[in-house]
Protein backbone atom coordinates (compact mmCIF):
# COMPACT_ATOMS: atom_id res chain seq x y z
CA UNK A 1 0.00 0.00 0.00
CA UNK A 2 1.56 3.53 -0.89
CA UNK A 3 2.14 5.26 2.00
CA UNK A 4 0.02 8.29 1.21
CA UNK A 5 -3.25 6.29 1.01
CA UNK A 6 -2.49 4.60 4.51
CA UNK A 7 -5.27 4.89 7.55
CA UNK A 8 -2.55 6.33 9.76
CA UNK A 9 0.75 8.59 9.97
CA UNK A 10 2.06 6.93 12.88
CA UNK A 11 1.43 3.93 15.33
CA UNK A 12 2.43 3.51 19.03
CA UNK A 13 2.80 -0.08 19.18
CA UNK A 14 3.54 -1.55 23.15
CA UNK A 15 0.69 1.88 24.42
CA UNK A 16 -0.03 -0.79 27.20
CA UNK A 17 3.15 -0.74 28.51
CA UNK A 18 5.09 1.89 30.37
CA UNK A 19 7.38 4.13 27.90
CA UNK A 20 4.46 2.80 25.18
CA UNK A 21 1.28 4.25 26.85
CA UNK A 22 3.60 7.77 27.85
CA UNK A 23 4.40 8.44 24.23
CA UNK A 24 0.66 7.96 23.78
CA UNK A 25 0.25 10.63 26.47
CA UNK A 26 2.67 12.61 24.78
CA UNK A 27 0.91 12.55 21.51
CA UNK A 28 -2.40 13.24 23.20
CA UNK A 29 -1.16 16.41 24.71
CA UNK A 30 1.15 17.75 21.91
CA UNK A 31 0.19 16.11 18.10
CA UNK A 32 -1.03 18.32 15.77
CA UNK A 33 -5.21 17.94 15.41
CA UNK A 34 -4.17 16.72 11.60
CA UNK A 35 -2.12 13.61 13.00
CA UNK A 36 -3.71 10.34 11.85
CA UNK A 37 -2.73 7.97 14.78
CA UNK A 38 -3.48 4.86 16.76
CA UNK A 39 -2.29 2.79 19.64
CA UNK A 40 -1.92 -0.76 19.48
CA UNK A 41 -0.80 -3.60 21.50
CA UNK A 42 -1.94 -7.16 22.42
CA UNK A 43 -4.79 -6.53 24.40
CA UNK A 44 -8.08 -4.64 23.69
CA UNK A 45 -9.10 -4.10 27.11
CA UNK A 46 -5.88 -2.88 27.79
CA UNK A 47 -5.63 -0.55 24.77
CA UNK A 48 -9.41 1.06 25.69
CA UNK A 49 -8.15 1.32 29.13
CA UNK A 50 -5.25 3.97 27.50
CA UNK A 51 -7.21 5.13 25.26
CA UNK A 52 -9.69 6.63 28.03
CA UNK A 53 -6.58 8.34 29.34
CA UNK A 54 -6.04 9.81 26.17
CA UNK A 55 -9.27 11.32 25.74
CA UNK A 56 -9.41 12.80 29.95
CA UNK A 57 -6.31 14.40 28.65
CA UNK A 58 -7.52 15.91 25.83
CA UNK A 59 -11.20 14.85 24.24
CA UNK A 60 -9.86 15.18 20.74
CA UNK A 61 -8.21 11.65 21.00
CA UNK A 62 -11.60 10.25 20.86
CA UNK A 63 -10.20 9.78 17.28
CA UNK A 64 -7.67 7.96 18.12
CA UNK A 65 -8.40 4.37 17.18
CA UNK A 66 -7.02 1.13 18.60
CA UNK A 67 -5.23 -1.88 16.65
CA UNK A 68 -5.16 -5.56 18.36
CA UNK A 69 -1.36 -6.54 17.10
CA UNK A 70 0.96 -9.53 18.64
CA UNK A 71 4.13 -10.79 18.91
CA UNK A 72 2.79 -14.38 18.56
CA UNK A 73 0.30 -13.21 15.60
CA UNK A 74 2.78 -12.78 12.69
CA UNK A 75 -0.47 -11.46 10.41
CA UNK A 76 -1.40 -9.29 12.71
CA UNK A 77 2.32 -7.27 13.05
CA UNK A 78 1.86 -7.39 8.84
CA UNK A 79 -1.71 -5.97 8.88
CA UNK A 80 -0.84 -2.80 11.97
CA UNK A 81 2.35 -2.06 9.60
CA UNK A 82 0.45 -1.96 6.44
CA UNK A 83 -1.80 0.58 8.05
CA UNK A 84 0.74 3.15 9.03
CA UNK A 85 3.70 5.03 7.59
CA UNK A 86 5.63 5.24 10.81
CA UNK A 87 5.51 2.82 13.37
CA UNK A 88 6.83 3.46 17.09
CA UNK A 89 7.60 0.57 19.09
CA UNK A 90 8.62 0.27 22.86
CA UNK A 91 8.18 -3.41 22.75
CA UNK A 92 11.65 -4.78 24.32
CA UNK A 93 13.44 -6.13 25.35
CA UNK A 94 14.08 -6.18 21.75
CA UNK A 95 16.65 -8.58 21.26
CA UNK A 96 13.74 -11.04 21.99
CA UNK A 97 10.47 -9.44 20.75
CA UNK A 98 11.61 -7.37 18.15
CA UNK A 99 12.87 -8.46 14.91
CA UNK A 100 9.56 -9.78 14.02
CA UNK A 101 8.06 -6.20 14.34
CA UNK A 102 11.37 -4.77 11.79
CA UNK A 103 10.30 -7.70 9.51
CA UNK A 104 6.42 -6.63 8.85
CA UNK A 105 7.73 -3.13 8.58
CA UNK A 106 10.01 -3.73 6.06
CA UNK A 107 8.33 -5.78 4.24
CA UNK A 108 5.38 -3.50 3.85
CA UNK A 109 7.67 -0.32 3.66
CA UNK A 110 6.37 1.16 6.73
CA UNK A 111 9.17 3.21 8.55
CA UNK A 112 10.25 2.19 12.45
CA UNK A 113 11.12 3.93 15.46
CA UNK A 114 12.56 2.23 18.80
CA UNK A 115 13.71 2.78 22.14
CA UNK A 116 16.31 0.17 22.53
CA UNK A 117 19.70 0.55 23.92
CA UNK A 118 20.29 -3.20 22.92
CA UNK A 119 24.20 -3.39 21.13
CA UNK A 120 23.22 -6.90 20.27
CA UNK A 121 20.05 -5.78 18.37
CA UNK A 122 21.17 -2.76 16.25
CA UNK A 123 23.63 -5.45 14.94
CA UNK A 124 21.38 -7.79 14.05
CA UNK A 125 19.22 -5.29 12.42
CA UNK A 126 22.40 -4.20 10.42
CA UNK A 127 23.25 -7.61 9.26
CA UNK A 128 19.71 -8.30 8.44
CA UNK A 129 17.42 -5.52 7.29
CA UNK A 130 20.24 -3.14 5.99
CA UNK A 131 20.04 -4.18 2.47
CA UNK A 132 16.44 -4.76 2.18
CA UNK A 133 15.09 -1.58 4.03
CA UNK A 134 17.13 0.31 1.41
CA UNK A 135 15.98 -1.49 -1.38
CA UNK A 136 12.31 -0.30 -0.28
CA UNK A 137 13.10 3.05 0.50
CA UNK A 138 12.31 2.07 4.46
CA UNK A 139 13.69 4.18 7.31
CA UNK A 140 14.30 2.15 10.08
CA UNK A 141 15.72 4.47 13.28
CA UNK A 142 16.30 2.24 16.24
CA UNK A 143 17.47 4.09 19.18
CA UNK A 144 15.39 7.32 19.47
CA UNK A 145 15.09 7.45 22.99
CA UNK A 146 17.46 8.51 26.10
CA UNK A 147 19.61 5.42 24.37
CA UNK A 148 20.85 7.33 22.28
CA UNK A 149 19.54 10.66 21.08
CA UNK A 150 20.73 12.95 23.91
CA UNK A 151 24.45 11.75 22.55
CA UNK A 152 23.96 11.49 18.68
CA UNK A 153 22.04 14.84 18.46
CA UNK A 154 24.25 16.16 21.24
CA UNK A 155 27.25 15.50 18.83
CA UNK A 156 25.31 16.68 15.86
CA UNK A 157 24.60 20.18 17.13
CA UNK A 158 27.70 20.30 18.57
CA UNK A 159 29.80 20.06 15.41
CA UNK A 160 27.51 22.58 14.00
CA UNK A 161 28.97 25.06 15.79
CA UNK A 162 32.67 24.05 14.72
CA UNK A 163 34.84 24.37 11.21
CA UNK A 164 33.92 21.73 9.41
CA UNK A 165 37.47 21.06 7.42
CA UNK A 166 39.75 20.32 10.89
CA UNK A 167 39.95 17.53 12.86
CA UNK A 168 36.97 17.28 15.61
CA UNK A 169 37.95 15.57 19.84
CA UNK A 170 34.76 15.27 21.06
CA UNK A 171 33.92 13.43 24.60
CA UNK A 172 30.40 13.64 25.93
CA UNK A 173 30.12 13.29 30.19
CA UNK A 174 26.91 11.86 31.53
CA UNK A 175 25.32 12.77 34.84
CA UNK A 176 21.78 11.58 35.73
CA UNK A 177 19.34 11.00 38.73
CA UNK A 178 16.71 8.70 37.62
CA UNK A 179 14.79 5.42 38.72
CA UNK A 180 14.38 3.11 35.81
CA UNK A 181 10.93 0.31 34.85
CA UNK A 182 11.05 -3.52 34.83
CA UNK A 183 11.65 -3.30 30.71
CA UNK A 184 14.47 -0.83 31.36
CA UNK A 185 16.09 -3.17 33.61
CA UNK A 186 15.05 -7.14 31.75
CA UNK A 187 16.97 -4.76 28.61
CA UNK A 188 20.26 -4.15 30.33
CA UNK A 189 20.41 -7.84 31.90
CA UNK A 190 20.22 -8.85 28.35
CA UNK A 191 22.68 -6.48 26.76
CA UNK A 192 25.75 -7.24 29.02
CA UNK A 193 25.69 -11.06 27.68
CA UNK A 194 25.24 -11.83 24.34
CA UNK A 195 22.30 -13.59 22.45
CA UNK A 196 22.44 -17.25 21.46
CA UNK A 197 23.06 -16.55 17.84
CA UNK A 198 25.19 -13.37 18.22
CA UNK A 199 24.99 -11.33 14.52
CA UNK A 200 27.87 -8.95 14.19
CA UNK A 201 27.42 -6.30 11.20
CA UNK A 202 30.69 -4.94 9.87
CA UNK A 203 32.18 -1.36 10.96
CA UNK A 204 30.78 1.36 8.75
CA UNK A 205 33.89 2.98 6.83
CA UNK A 206 33.62 6.77 6.17
CA UNK A 207 33.98 8.27 2.83
CA UNK A 208 36.53 10.76 0.92
CA UNK A 209 39.63 9.94 3.14
CA UNK A 210 37.70 10.91 6.30
CA UNK A 211 38.74 9.00 9.78
CA UNK A 212 36.36 8.38 12.40
CA UNK A 213 37.15 6.23 15.26
CA UNK A 214 36.47 5.95 19.13
CA UNK A 215 38.06 8.48 21.56
CA UNK A 216 41.12 7.13 24.19
CA UNK A 217 38.85 5.44 26.81
CA UNK A 218 40.26 6.39 30.57
CA UNK A 219 39.46 6.96 34.05
CA UNK A 220 40.02 10.52 35.08
CA UNK A 221 39.29 13.42 37.33
CA UNK A 222 37.61 15.69 35.41
CA UNK A 223 38.52 19.41 37.04
CA UNK A 224 35.51 21.37 35.50
CA UNK A 225 33.59 19.28 36.39
CA UNK A 226 34.87 18.36 40.03
CA UNK A 227 34.01 14.55 39.39
CA UNK A 228 35.84 11.14 38.54
CA UNK A 229 34.61 9.97 35.04
CA UNK A 230 35.14 6.59 33.43
CA UNK A 231 34.44 5.08 30.11
CA UNK A 232 30.11 4.39 29.64
CA UNK A 233 29.82 1.52 27.18
CA UNK A 234 26.53 1.80 26.14
CA UNK A 235 24.99 1.82 22.92
CA UNK A 236 25.26 5.71 23.10
CA UNK A 237 28.73 5.73 21.44
CA UNK A 238 28.37 3.26 18.57
CA UNK A 239 25.76 5.71 17.47
CA UNK A 240 27.63 8.82 17.09
CA UNK A 241 30.49 7.17 15.33
CA UNK A 242 27.98 5.92 12.61
CA UNK A 243 26.25 9.25 12.31
CA UNK A 244 30.07 10.92 12.02
CA UNK A 245 31.26 8.07 9.68
CA UNK A 246 27.68 9.43 7.23
CA UNK A 247 28.20 13.04 7.81
CA UNK A 248 31.11 14.95 6.12
CA UNK A 249 30.16 17.76 9.01
CA UNK A 250 32.27 15.70 11.12
CA UNK A 251 35.20 17.28 9.32
CA UNK A 252 38.24 15.18 8.86
CA UNK A 253 38.95 13.29 11.49
CA UNK A 254 36.30 12.65 14.29
CA UNK A 255 36.66 10.61 17.53
CA UNK A 256 34.07 10.34 20.51
CA UNK A 257 34.67 9.09 24.11
CA UNK A 258 31.47 8.88 25.81
CA UNK A 259 32.21 8.48 29.85
CA UNK A 260 29.83 8.85 33.18
CA UNK A 261 30.47 11.12 35.32
CA UNK A 262 30.72 9.96 39.48
CA UNK A 263 30.59 12.08 42.38
CA UNK A 264 34.08 10.85 44.23
CA UNK A 265 36.33 8.20 43.56
CA UNK A 266 34.95 5.51 46.07
CA UNK A 267 31.73 5.55 43.92
CA UNK A 268 33.63 4.92 41.15
CA UNK A 269 35.28 1.97 41.97
CA UNK A 270 32.29 0.74 43.81
CA UNK A 271 30.27 1.23 40.48
CA UNK A 272 32.87 -0.46 38.32
CA UNK A 273 32.68 -3.47 40.36
CA UNK A 274 28.67 -4.06 40.81
CA UNK A 275 28.68 -3.54 37.33
CA UNK A 276 31.54 -5.30 36.29
CA UNK A 277 30.03 -8.20 38.78
CA UNK A 278 27.12 -8.29 37.13
CA UNK A 279 28.41 -7.94 33.39
CA UNK A 280 30.24 -11.06 34.29
CA UNK A 281 27.24 -13.55 35.95
CA UNK A 282 25.01 -12.38 33.60
CA UNK A 283 26.71 -14.47 30.66
CA UNK A 284 25.72 -17.35 32.84
CA UNK A 285 22.10 -18.55 31.29
CA UNK A 286 20.77 -19.94 34.97
CA UNK A 287 22.05 -16.46 36.41
CA UNK A 288 20.66 -14.45 33.73
CA UNK A 289 17.67 -15.93 34.22
CA UNK A 290 17.66 -15.44 38.35
CA UNK A 291 18.75 -11.62 37.32
CA UNK A 292 15.71 -11.15 35.36
CA UNK A 293 13.48 -12.90 37.73
CA UNK A 294 14.40 -10.35 40.24
CA UNK A 295 14.01 -6.97 38.01
CA UNK A 296 10.97 -5.93 37.87
CA UNK A 297 8.54 -6.88 35.98
CA UNK A 298 7.52 -5.35 32.09
CA UNK A 299 5.38 -2.37 32.65
CA UNK A 300 6.01 -1.96 35.99
CA UNK A 301 8.07 1.69 36.23
CA UNK A 302 8.78 4.72 38.62
CA UNK A 303 6.11 6.84 40.49
CA UNK A 304 5.18 10.22 39.00
CA UNK A 305 7.21 11.87 42.15
CA UNK A 306 10.52 9.86 41.11
CA UNK A 307 9.72 10.97 37.58
CA UNK A 308 9.35 14.80 38.76
CA UNK A 309 12.62 14.48 40.55
CA UNK A 310 14.56 12.88 38.12
CA UNK A 311 16.91 14.67 35.83
CA UNK A 312 19.50 14.32 33.11
CA UNK A 313 22.48 16.20 31.49
CA UNK A 314 25.51 15.33 28.89
CA UNK A 315 28.05 17.53 28.93
CA UNK A 316 30.41 18.10 25.88
CA UNK A 317 33.96 18.99 24.90
CA UNK A 318 35.17 19.57 22.10
CA UNK A 319 38.61 20.37 20.86
CA UNK A 320 39.14 21.42 17.60
CA UNK A 321 41.79 24.00 15.75
CA UNK A 322 43.13 24.44 19.07
CA UNK A 323 40.09 25.76 20.63
CA UNK A 324 38.06 24.13 23.46
CA UNK A 325 34.02 24.36 23.00
CA UNK A 326 31.73 23.33 25.58
CA UNK A 327 28.18 22.38 25.03
CA UNK A 328 24.82 20.53 27.03
CA UNK A 329 22.36 18.75 26.50
CA UNK A 330 20.10 18.76 29.39
CA UNK A 331 16.62 17.98 30.42
CA UNK A 332 13.76 15.95 32.63
CA UNK A 333 13.42 12.36 33.23
CA UNK A 334 15.55 10.35 30.95
CA UNK A 335 13.79 6.96 30.90
CA UNK A 336 10.33 7.95 30.23
CA UNK A 337 9.36 11.74 30.23
CA UNK A 338 12.04 12.41 27.52
CA UNK A 339 12.50 9.34 26.33
CA UNK A 340 8.74 9.79 25.59
CA UNK A 341 9.14 12.84 23.88
CA UNK A 342 12.14 11.75 21.85
CA UNK A 343 9.98 8.78 20.51
CA UNK A 344 7.17 10.72 19.94
CA UNK A 345 9.22 13.60 17.85
CA UNK A 346 11.02 10.74 15.89
CA UNK A 347 8.01 9.53 15.04
CA UNK A 348 6.04 12.68 13.86
CA UNK A 349 9.23 14.12 12.41
CA UNK A 350 9.40 10.87 9.91
CA UNK A 351 5.38 10.98 9.42
CA UNK A 352 5.30 15.02 8.54
CA UNK A 353 8.81 15.83 7.57
CA UNK A 354 9.75 13.47 4.98
CA UNK A 355 10.90 16.03 1.98
CA UNK A 356 12.73 17.72 4.27
CA UNK A 357 14.57 14.86 5.29
CA UNK A 358 18.03 13.94 3.92
CA UNK A 359 17.75 10.98 0.80
CA UNK A 360 18.86 8.11 3.04
CA UNK A 361 17.16 4.53 3.46
CA UNK A 362 18.49 1.81 5.43
CA UNK A 363 19.49 1.29 9.04
CA UNK A 364 19.97 4.93 10.07
CA UNK A 365 21.14 7.01 13.38
CA UNK A 366 18.12 10.02 14.52
CA UNK A 367 21.00 12.27 13.20
CA UNK A 368 20.97 10.46 9.95
CA UNK A 369 17.75 10.01 9.43
CA UNK A 370 16.15 13.08 10.87
CA UNK A 371 19.25 15.52 11.41
CA UNK A 372 18.19 19.31 11.54
CA UNK A 373 14.33 18.60 11.65
CA UNK A 374 14.35 16.60 14.46
CA UNK A 375 17.14 19.02 16.49
CA UNK A 376 14.67 21.47 15.56
CA UNK A 377 11.40 19.65 17.41
CA UNK A 378 13.17 18.45 20.15
CA UNK A 379 14.46 21.82 20.81
CA UNK A 380 11.15 23.40 20.52
CA UNK A 381 9.78 20.57 22.73
CA UNK A 382 11.68 21.84 25.72
CA UNK A 383 14.81 19.72 25.75
CA UNK A 384 17.98 21.88 26.05
CA UNK A 385 20.51 21.84 23.40
CA UNK A 386 23.17 24.67 24.32
CA UNK A 387 26.45 26.19 24.07
CA UNK A 388 28.20 26.87 27.43
CA UNK A 389 31.37 28.41 26.34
Amino acid sequence: MAKAARSYDLVVFGATGFTGRMTAEYLARHAPAELRWAIAGRSPAKLDAVKARLVAIDPRSHAVETIAASLDDVGSLQRMAAQTRVLVTTVGPFIRYGEPVVRACVEQGTDYVDSTGEPHFLQLLLARYSAAAEAQNVRLVPSCGFDAIPADLGAFFTVQQLPSDQPIELAGYLSLDAKFSGGTEQSAILAMAPPEERVDAPLRTPANGRSVGPGAAKIQHVSEFKRWSSPLPTIDGTIVLRSAATLDRYGPRFTYAHNVLHPSLLVMIAAGIFFATIGFLAKFPPLRALFLKGAKQSGEGPTQAQMDAAWFKLSFVAKCAGKVLRTEVAGGDPGYVETSKMLAESGMCLAQDREALPARAGVLTPAEAMGESLLARLQRAGLQFRVLH
